[in-house]
């Protein structure tokens, strides 16, 4: 079974702005990223991401806006040499309907655990908001809330 570190998007990964991050030259990296994750691949972990992206629900952005986006991102991930096993995002705004694929819920979490045979007891979730910690609780994975755009450096020694 696989350990795996679940990470959120925006404020864990890339900088939280406070408004939509959907374009390439708006997407900054947050401080020392690649060298926490380069830590805790050699600790045995590979990486998911888990995004909310209502701005598609919204019709501020597109599909084909976030995917172009990933790309860029997961090519960064590639260069530095970061194993992530998948991107999984919600299209979903709160105001448009109900959606379980959103994170308070777990859909995507749960898929991600069938689809890749991931032990939830040696897993974590880190994000910088409290539906990423519900979602990650209902599945039963160990929950790290960080502040948005802080060095995953700092909390790296309390995952084993």
């Amino acid at each position: 079974m696989k350990k795996v570190i679940f990470l959120d998007r925006d404020g864990v990964i890339n900088e939280e702005r406070g408004e939509y991050t959907f374009k390439k030259d708006d997407f900054k990296f947050v401080t020392d990223i690649f060298k926490a994750l380069t830590v805790l691949q050699n600790k045995g972990f590979v990486f998911i991401i888990i995004t909310n992206q209502s701005g598609i629900d919204k019709g501020i952005y597109t599909h084909k806006d976030v995917d172009d986006l990933h790309t860029f991102m997961l090519d960064e991930f590639i260069k530095n040499k970061i194993a992530v096993l998948e991107v999984y995002y919600s299209p979903h705004h709160p105001e448009k309907g109900k959606s379980i694929s959103r994170k308070p819920d777990s859909l995507l979490l749960e898929k991600a655990i069938g689809r890749f045979d991931i032990d939830v007891t040696k897993s974590y979730f880190i994000g910088d908001r409290e539906r990423d910690i519900e979602a990650a609780a209902k599945v039963g994975l160990n929950r790290i809330l960080v502040n948005s755009n802080q060095s995953l450096l700092s909390i790296i020694d309390t995952i084993n």
